[in-house]
């Protein structure tokens, strides 16, 4: 990882809200995190733009041969790894020198179909460029995409998509080749299972096609509706982004536009978790609160305090006296669960007063954390696709490794209310996916460094 990021990221250089820019050297600046617990987090604290928003956003505008200007746009390694994939691909993708988070993604000279395997296969979003060169140019080339280990994640969704818009999907090395020459046909697209990013690629791929394209069985989580947005400014003609079906009209042609990505839930139901399990108070603003709809519903059921001040703000406390109450929780397409949310819930699950379930039906290796978590003291066991978690239990700080991006998540929430110091390796995970974590906490009251 940090020798990728040596090789990929070293020309671009972002401003981190503490004044670290985020280059190379500052993503392998430190591997660890230093935690001191039972702090009680209180206070403000604002979430950044959805790393599962801006990276299709950036793919989508290699699709115009104009220039488009991405706003919210978090500082995470994310980013800079799909901006190194668009560099390659022939697209001038530059900040704004007076807003960090204003991104502007030139892509008239845009002619190199075949994405950077030494790229794409560190970052499982990175394959969304595939539909956009193949809408772009009739033609993509990419190699299977990487990321966090956390199961079975099949492309054979997206190549049935491509192929069923009339591609022809071949493999040459260690890419998936898809070629339209005559260009892309609309039809109806069936997807085997609702794919977020297989929705997003065929997508991307059909706003060009000729033709009326039918997305049945389309995931209908709001980064596929916020993609959706984004494309009908650039001239694409889409109905029904956000919910299971989707209707996209093709264009001859799409242009350029100004797209502000949206809050990154994922974001802020960390932060509300941790409000939680801190006997916090804590207002989270710049967030969506009904894209948490599953959440907040379990955690006000369990005894935590969530209001809603207004469209934009929560607003989470639980009182040192309040008693948690058991659970069961399932992680599943939206609207239910983000699966991405179960690890960090079921830390909050370890301080409920009896017996709590959390069913993942999403991926099939998502509890490897569970293990690290054992190391703080908490009592859970692995039944299949289910975990189950005694509470409460007196966490203590613990020496654990980050697994992936969320699975890190837990493990600073589980630090946090842990007694003791907890050191986390491989943190790098984090910095994939959140933004300033440690400043954004340091900022809520909490003793966090990296060491």
């Amino acid at each position: 990882m940090l020798a990728l990021t040596a090789v990929a990221i070293v020309c671009l250089a972002v401003p981190l809200p503490h004044g670290v820019p985020m280059t190379a050297a500052a993503l392998g600046r430190a591997s660890r995190l230093r935690i001191v617990g039972g702090r009680r987090l209180e206070g403000v604290v604002r979430t950044s733009g959805a790393k599962n928003a801006v990276l299709p956003a950036m793919a989508a505008a290699l699709l115009a041969p104009e220039t488009t200007t991405l706003e919210n746009v978090p500082a995470i390694h994310d980013t800079l790894v799909m901006a190194e994939i668009l560099r390659a691909l022939g697209a001038r993708v530059e900040h704004d020198p007076a807003r960090a988070d204003v991104l502007q993604i030139d892509a008239r000279d845009v002619c190199c179909h075949i994405a950077p395997s030494r790229l794409v296969t560190s970052l499982r979003a990175s394959f969304v460029v595939m539909g956009a060169l193949l809408g772009r140019l009739g033609r993509a080339a990419c190699a299977p995409p990487g990321g966090d280990v956390i199961g079975q994640r099949p492309v054979d969704v997206h190549l049935a998509g491509f192929a069923a818009l009339g591609a022809s999907i071949g493999r040459e090395g260690d890419k998936f080749v898809a070629q339209a020459p005559g260009g892309l046909r609309g039809t109806r697209v069936f997807l085997d299972y609702p794919s977020v990013t297989g929705t997003q690629n065929v997508l991307l791929a059909a706003v060009r096609a000729r033709g009326t394209t039918t997305i049945v069985n389309a995931a209908a989580e709001p980064e596929v509706a916020s993609l959706a947005e984004m494309l009908n400014r650039m001239g694409a003609r889409i109905r029904g982004a956000g919910t299971h079906t989707i209707e996209v009209e093709g264009v001859e042609a799409l242009h350029g536009t100004r797209h502000r990505v949206i809050p990154d839930r994922l974001e802020a139901g960390t932060f509300a978790i941790a409000a939680a399990l801190t006997c916090g108070e804590v207002e989270i603003r710049d967030v969506r609160p009904r894209h948490l709809d599953a959440l907040l519903c379990k955690m006000r059921e369990i005894g935590v305090r969530v209001e809603e001040p207004d469209a934009t703000t929560l607003l989470v406390s639980r009182a040192p006296s309040a008693r948690l109450r058991p659970t069961q929780i399932q992680a599943v397409p939206y609207p239910g669960l983000a699966t991405d949310l179960q690890a960090p819930m079921a830390v909050l699950l370890t301080q409920a007063d009896g017996v709590s379930f959390v069913h993942e039906r999403v991926y099939d290796n998502r509890f490897l954390y569970l293990a690290e978590l054992r190391k703080f003291g908490a009592e859970l066991v692995q039944a299949g696709s289910t975990a189950v978690i005694t509470g409460p239990t007196r966490l203590t700080g613990a020496s654990v490794r980050a697994l992936d991006v969320r699975a890190g998540a837990a493990l600073v929430l589980a630090g946090l209310a842990a007694e003791g110091e907890t050191e986390i390796s491989d943190v790098y995970h984090l910095d994939r996916g959140y933004e300033d974590l440690e400043g954004k906490l340091r900022g809520l009251g909490a003793i966090v460094e990296r060491v």
